[in-house]
């Protein structure tokens, strides 16, 4: 295990405040904060052996790089799913898993494993767009009272 030093603190912090994953740009955003001088391959060097400590997992979502989120128990693995927001393309974990695949999966096949990510629009992404959208909605509607 490496000594803990102020940029592996502000790395591991910059995660366990934002509680989701992060890409590697994100952790440096946030950590810079405690450590202005911090840079991304100082964050990558920090991941690299903070995943191979069992103290970061990295999170594979298809046709993204990966992200990094802390492990609650060193050293074990944590079966999780994500939601994706296709607005901002912020990650967020979800509780629990939706179970009985054997009613979706083809007679005679075993599942080993799974892998769940929904898309969509994360709660702010979703206000911001209907606060968008409003004034416009009134202006249609504006013009169809008028016809």
């Amino acid at each position: 295990m490496e000594r803990m030093t102020r940029q592996r603190e502000a790395v591991l912090g910059a995660l366990s405040d934002a509680a989701r994953p992060l890409s590697p740009a994100e952790i440096l955003a946030a950590a810079q904060g405690g450590v202005p001088s911090l840079g991304l391959s100082t964050v990558y060097r920090n991941i690299r052996a903070l995943v191979e400590e069992g103290m970061l997992s990295a999170v594979e979502l298809p046709g993204q790089p990966d992200r990094y989120e802390v492990v609650a128990v060193p050293g074990t693995v944590v079966h999780r799913h994500y939601f994706q927001c296709l607005s901002c393309d912020r990650v967020f974990p979800l509780e629990g898993c939706p179970g009985h695949l054997d009613e979706i999966t083809p007679p005679g096949f075993v599942v080993e494993q799974h892998e769940l990510t929904l898309r969509g629009r994360c709660a702010a992404c979703a206000k911001a767009a209907g606060k968008r959208a409003a004034p416009a909605a009134r202006a249609g509607a504006a013009r169809r009272a008028e016809g």
